[in-house]
């Protein structure tokens, strides 16, 4: 049988390349899958590449309430009780040092990084099924410092928080809350952060992050399936409130 045989899974930051390969995994796991993005084309080309009658979607801001609120509605209405929720839509904002940040980028960051999570706790918590999962994504950024992405760093450290919370309060309902914590992983947003270390050489600021980390690589997004799908599933039945690492040894230097 399938891991998430009859499952509902619902999926932020859906058309991002985490949210993409996650819920591709999750089909393949047996799982009925609901897709939540802020770019609706974006959308539609998830749900064409990932060919399955069991995906739909709705187009919202995590960051505003009455879009999180329609996002949960249409999730329900098209599906019923909700037993997966990937709590990971995201964004990384610039690569300033703190002094030359923008007020407005920090706030925006903070709005969906932060506020994003924490509405989606707050809404999808009550439409969860008793025995469900609910996944936040966060980064090795949640676990240290980094030079010149505060707002990253400190939006990741404070899902930690959300994800605290909300297990604890879950736990008499045995709803587990759980954060996953990559390491860079070889997308889109390490194309625009690398950019951002080292404007005109991406390339080389990616050869020096590899180098930081001791298995000498980026994450690939099937890698971080793989720990999703396991909190997502039976599997972790007794995993509930920590942080679950795969971050290829960078966060033990």
């Amino acid at each position: 049988m399938k891991r998430l045989e009859s499952k509902i899974a619902l999926i932020t930051g859906g058309a991002g390349s985490i949210g993409k390969h996650t819920a591709k995994g999750f089909l393949e796991e047996g799982a009925k899958v609901f897709l939540v993005d802020l770019n609706e084309d974006d959308l539609k080309k998830t749900v064409e590449e990932l060919g399955s009658e069991n995906v739909q979607y709705c187009v919202a801001d995590v960051s505003k309430s009455s879009d999180v609120q329609k996002y949960v509605d249409e999730a329900v209405k098209a599906y019923g009780k909700i037993d997966i929720f990937f709590n990971n839509a995201g964004i990384e904002g610039v690569v300033k040092p703190i002094e030359d940040y923008p007020e407005d980028i920090f706030d925006k960051v903070i709005a969906v990084n932060v506020k994003g999570v924490w509405l989606g706790a707050k809404y999808v918590l009550p439409q969860m099924n008793d025995g469900a999962s609910m996944i936040i994504t966060s980064s090795v950024a949640g676990l240290n410092g980094s030079p010149n992405v505060s707002a990253y760093i400190t939006s990741k450290h404070a899902v930690v928080g959300v994800m605290r919370a909300t297990a604890v309060e879950a736990a008499p309902r045995k709803i587990r809350v759980n954060s996953v914590h990559p390491s860079p992983v070889d997308n889109r947003m390490m194309r625009s952060l690398e950019e951002g270390f080292a404007p005109g050489a991406a390339a080389e600021a990616k050869k020096e992050l590899e180098k930081s980390i001791p298995l000498g690589r980026y994450a690939t997004a099937d890698e971080i399936t793989k720990a999703v799908l396991f909190l997502a599933s039976d599997d972790s039945q007794f995993v509930t409130g920590t942080t679950v690492v795969v971050d290829g040894g960078l966060s033990v230097l």
